[in-house]
């Protein structure tokens, strides 16, 4: 296959068989100040056009790394401003595939504006059509920031390049060190990777995350058929909760559950899954990470992080911009409590608190283990406005551990051990936790998915105001 013809190839491999509908394929490079007589230029570099993922409007734009190594000049970007405006029209995702090595030089401060103009145009879409990009070769410099301003960014595990600054331009660093553009960098250390794949897995990850999402914030959600057993018993829950990622799988339609972001902040699980036909998306704690044999790869204490609080507060952010539901399993004792933590905590732990107040589509938590201190609260409490907060009969709800406490309180009196008794009934049981209202009703583990069908189903038609503002400003 030749790099000409490649970048029409990923589209046709993306989309529906014979759906791609190119636009703007006569479109070239014109005469510049210092490019006055340009060379031929294939559709100057990049493809673009629409097409159909399982019957459904897409927008698609795949640079051509032959064609001035699909480099973004002036009539380039304006393909790709034309697709983002025909999106804006009728409400349909945007799906950019990226190879390229970045700024046209050539074309000078032309191809600058042409990034600004991009850039402006992703900031407007942001929130109304979702936005998902590949990227299979190099993308450097201000072109990084395109993968950065959409929704999903999905990279080619070998070939895929990521940098603002190129490893070897590093202070004090060189690529044989530290590749700073790979996908393992960019995805556990950055955290501006979603997933990971071959160029070969790419199109069916790209394809069934589409298939998850509405295709703009006026679509209302997305239903389909579901064929599972609503009333399903999860039998096996208790043995893998540690692992929110597994346990999510078995609560949902036929346990498919679609992790984002899974290498970065792993002790915070973010994802989507169909519970009735309805998409949902889920924010769990994690304390373990089993691998492929379902042995215990990682372990990790039950606390909140920053970078798992900004995860997932980006992600409650989508989910609420595209009115998409949104279920937490809550199993959190405290804070991480180091000084490199410490050093963003309160404000990462904020907009994980702002996240989840602000949101008004339907909120479901489920108390599958400790919920202790502020960090459970935190974590969609009906304090923060859970509509409904299931939890274990075999949980806990506090201030802290109870033990912990009662050493605290009562350290130096005779009955300790009575009082450490009576503290744990009152004050960290989930019984205390329900007579209070703070928990709506405690259940066994096998049923939480009924549970959790039962109340979307009940809110469906949710509705909520907030106070009337531009924005909020945390």
């Amino acid at each position: 296959m030749s790099n000409t013809s490649q970048a029409s190839a990923r589209i046709n491999l993306l989309l529906d068989e014979n759906s791609f509908v190119e636009i703007g394929a006569g479109i070239t490079a014109r005469a510049t100040d210092f490019n006055p007589e340009p060379k031929a230029a294939p559709s100057d570099g990049v493809v673009t056009g629409y097409g159909l993922i399982d019957g459904n409007l897409v927008y698609v734009y795949s640079q051509d790394a032959s064609v001035m190594g699909g480099s973004i000049g002036e009539m380039h970007a304006k393909k790709i401003i034309g697709l983002y405006d025909l999106a804006l029209k009728t409400g349909a995702p945007v799906i950019g595939l990226i190879d390229s090595t970045g700024l046209r030089l050539m074309e000078a401060t032309d191809a600058l504006a042409a990034f600004g103009e991009i850039y402006k145009t992703q900031a407007m879409a942001s929130g109304v059509v979702p936005q998902i990009t590949a990227v299979f070769g190099s993308c450097g410099g201000g072109l990084s920031l395109f993968p950065a301003m959409t929704d999903f960014t999905i990279m080619e595990a070998i070939k895929g390049k990521i940098f603002v600054n190129s490893p070897n331009a590093i202070e004090g660093n060189y690529e044989e060190k530290l590749d700073t553009s790979a996908s393992d960098f960019r995805s556990k250390e950055c955290g501006n990777v979603d997933v990971v794949a071959s160029e070969d897995e790419i199109y069916d990850k790209i394809r069934t995350l589409v298939s998850m999402l509405p295709s703009n914030n006026e679509d209302g959600g997305v239903y389909d058929e579901c064929d599972d057993d609503l009333n399903r018993l999860l039998d096996d829950i208790d043995a893998c909760i540690k692992d929110s990622s597994v346990a999510l799988s078995r609560i949902a339609d036929n346990q498919l559950f679609y992790e984002i972001k899974a290498d970065y902040a792993p002790s915070m699980v973010t994802g989507f899954m169909k519970l009735n036909g309805m998409t949902v998306g889920a924010v769990a704690n994690r304390t373990e990470k089993y691998d492929e044999e379902g042995k215990v790869a990682d372990k990790f204490p039950a606390v909140l992080t920053p970078a798992g609080c900004v995860k997932a507060a980006e992600f409650v952010n989508f989910c609420d911009a595209f009115d998409i539901p949104v279920l937490t399993l809550t199993n959190v004792t405290g804070f991480e409590n180091t000084m490199c933590a410490e050093k963003k905590l309160s404000r990462a732990a904020a907009r994980l608190t702002y996240a989840f107040a602000n949101a008004t589509v339907p909120k479901i938590n489920v108390i599958v283990g400790d919920a202790f201190g502020s960090a459970y609260v935190v974590m969609n409490s009906k304090a923060l406005g859970a509509d409904i907060v299931f939890a274990w009969d075999n949980t806990s709800v506090g201030m802290m551990d109870a033990d912990i406490a009662a050493k605290i309180l009562f350290d130096k009196e005779d009955n300790k051990d009575e009082l450490t008794k009576v503290y744990k009934e009152t004050q960290t049981s989930v019984e205390s936790a329900a007579r209070r209202g703070y928990v709506d009703t405690v259940i066994e583990a096998q049923d939480t998915r009924k549970y959790v069908i039962g109340a979307l189903e009940m809110l469906f038609t949710k509705r909520e105001g907030r106070p009337v503002k531009k924005h909020g400003a945390i």
